[in-house]
C-alpha cells in the first residue's frame, strides 16, 4: 500500500519546507521535492498545511487507580482521544502498589492496554516500594524495554519515597543506564500545611494550591538534582509548574549535569486563579503540582525557548466532575488530583507558536522528536524520514475551533479548557501508515496500537 501526501510544508525539529511525502505500508519510503512523486494507491493532499511527525505524549494516567476511585479514560478511550489530537504515541505508567512486584505490576498494565490501544504505546514504571528485590526487578523491566522509572517525593503513605530510597533507586538506575523520573514536591511539608488547613475550617478547593507552594516543588525538585549529581544518575523532572524548580533545573543543566524537565498545558495557560473559581468549580483544575500564579507562565515559556524544559507532555489523569471530584466536597484533601488533556496537548502548543512564544520547529521538538528521543524511540518515532513508522500529522493551521466538553473526545464529563478559541486543528492523523483520524471522523481501532519496547535516553552525556 502506497501513500502519497502531497502538498504539504513538512515540519522537523531543524525546520519547515515544502515536500511530498511517501509512505509504503507502515513506513516513511521517502521525502522529496514537491511533485517528484505521482505514483501511489492512496493520496492525501496537504495543500496549506503542516505535514509533522505525529505527537508522543510521554505522561498520561490511563485507567490510574488513586484515591479509592481510577482514572477515567481507559486505553481505549484515552488513545482514541489522543488520536483525535495529533498524537501518536503515549507513555503510560505502570503503578506498584506497596508490597507488589515490578514484574507483576507490568503484567498488569500490559494486560489492561494489550488489545486496546488506538495507537503505539510504551510503558514507565512508577516504584512506591524501594528495596532489595525492587530494585533487581528494575534490570528486569529495563530488559523488556521499560527504561524509566517514578518516584514520589510527595504522597507521604502511598507512593513516597525518602531520601535514602531514592538514592538507592538512582543508584541501580546508574548501572543500567535507566532514568529516573521524580515527582518534585516535599510532601512530608506538604502534608503538615494540609492538616493545619483543615484543622482551621479551610476545606475549598484552592487550598489545594495554598499548601503546595511553589517554594516546595522548588525545594525538592533541588534536592533530587543534588541526589542524582551523588549518584551519577540522569534525572528527568516531570510535570514541573514553578519558576524556583525551572531555576534549579536551568543551574545544573548549566552545570553539565544529566538533568531533564517537562511541564504540561495547564501550567501555561491556567492558574491558581482557576482553582478558586466560586463554588466547587475549583476541584476541576486540582492536580498535584497545582496551578501556579500567572507569574510563573512567562517564566516556563522562556524555559520551552531555552531547552531548560526540554519536553511538553500532559499527565492526562482525568477525573470526571460528577461522582468522582465530588468525593472531595467538604475537604479538599480528598479531590482525586489530576485533569484531563491528552486531546488538546498539540492544539494547546501550536498557540504558543500564533503567539510568538515557540517557533514551528520548537512546537515539533517539544511535541514529538525530544520525546522520542528522550525515551529511546527514536528514530522509530518522533521524525518523518525513511525508515521511520508513518506516524503523519496533516494539520490546519488557519482553522478555527473551540474546545469543548461538548465535542472532546475524552472519556470526561468536563474541559479544563471550556471555550478557549484557538486557531489549528487537526485535519488527518496517520499511524504506522494507516488513516485513523480524516475530516470524515475516527476510524481507528482498538488493537491497531502497538507496545514499544523502549531504548535508553538518547541525550545522556
Amino acid at each position: 500500500m502506497r501513500t502519497l501526501i502531497k502538498g504539504g510544508t513538512v515540519l522537523s525539529a531543524t525546520g519547515a519546507s515544502p515536500a511530498d511525502v511517501l509512505v509504503e505500508d507502515e513506513t516513511v519510503a521517502a521525502v522529496t521535492a514537491p511533485g517528484f512523486l505521482t505514483d501511489a494507491d492512496h493520496i492525501l493532499d496537504a495543500t496549506g498545511k503542516y505535514v509533522l511527525p505525529g505527537g508522543i505524549d510521554a505522561h498520561t494516567h490511563m485507567e490510574m487507580p488513586f484515591g479509592g476511585t481510577q482514572s477515567a479514560d481507559t486505553f481505549a478511550t484515552g488513545t482514541e482521544a489522543a488520536a483525535w489530537g495529533g498524537t501518536t504515541t503515549i507513555i503510560d505508567f505502570a503503578v506498584q502498589a506497596k508490597g507488589s512486584t515490578l514484574t507483576a505490576t507490568l503484567d498488569r498494565w500490559h494486560h489492561k492496554a494489550g488489545g486496546e490501544c488506538a495507537i503505539d504505546y510504551g510503558f514507565h514504571m512508577i516504584v512506591s516500594d524501594v528495596n532489595d528485590t525492587t530494585l533487581k526487578e528494575m534490570e528486569t523491566c529495563a530488559e523488556a524495554g521499560v527504561t524509566s522509572f517514578k518516584m514520589f517525593m510527595a504522597y507521604p503513605g502511598v507512593f513516597y519515597s525518602t531520601d535514602g530510597e531514592i538514592l538507592r533507586a538512582m543508584q541501580k538506575a546508574r548501572e543500567t543506564g535507566s532514568m529516573i523520573m521524580m515527582h518534585a514536591e516535599n510532601g512530608i511539608a506538604i502534608d503538615e500545611l494540609v492538616a493545619q488547613a483543615l484543622a482551621a475550617g479551610r476545606s475549598e478547593p484552592v487550598n489545594h494550591g495554598l499548601t503546595r507552594p511553589s517554594s516546595l516543588e522548588g525545594e525538592a525538585t533541588a534536592r533530587a538534582i543534588r541526589l542524582a549529581q551523588v549518584t551519577g544518575a540522569p534525572l528527568y523532572i516531570v510535570h514541573l509548574s514553578a519558576a524556583e524548580a525551572l531555576s534549579a533545573v536551568a543551574e545544573a543543566r548549566d552545570g553539565g549535569q544529566n538533568v531533564f524537565a517537562e511541564t504540561c498545558p495547564q501550567y501555561l495557560y491556567l492558574s491558581i486563579e482557576d482553582l478558586a473559581r466560586p463554588g466547587f468549580e475549583g476541584a476541576k483544575y486540582v492536580a498535584s503540582p497545582p496551578l501556579r500564579e500567572k507569574r510563573h507562565q512567562a517564566d516556563l515559556w522562556r524555559g520551552l525557548r531555552t531547552n531548560d524544559l526540554s519536553v511538553v507532555s500532559t499527565d492526562h489523569c482525568p477525573f470526571c466532575f460528577k461522582e468522582q471530584k465530588e468525593l472531595g466536597r467538604d475537604d479538599f484533601s480528598k479531590i482525586p488530583n489530576g485533569m484531563p488533556g491528552v486531546e488538546h496537548r498539540m492544539d494547546l502548543l501550536h498557540q504558543g507558536v500564533v503567539a510568538g512564544e515557540i517557533s514551528l520547529a520548537r512546537w515539533v521538538e517539544t511535541c514529538s522528536t525530544t520525546p522520542a528521543r528522550m525515551f529511546g524511540l527514536y528514530p522509530r518515532k518522533g521524525v518523518i524520514a525513511p525508515g521511520s513508522d508513518a506516524d503523519i500529522v496533516i494539520y490546519d493551521p488557519n482553522a478555527k475551533q473551540v474546545l469543548s466538553a461538548e465535542t472532546h473526545h475524552m472519556n470526561v464529563d468536563y474541559s479544563a479548557y471550556e471555550g478557549f478559541e484557538i486557531t489549528g486543528k487537526v485535519d488527518t492523523v496517520l499511524s504506522r501508515g494507516t488513516v485513523i483520524v480524516s475530516p470524515s471522523g475516527f476510524s481507528g481501532r482498538g488493537g491497531h496500537g502497538k507496545f514499544l519496547p523502549r531504548e535508553h535516553c538518547q541525550y545522556l552525556t
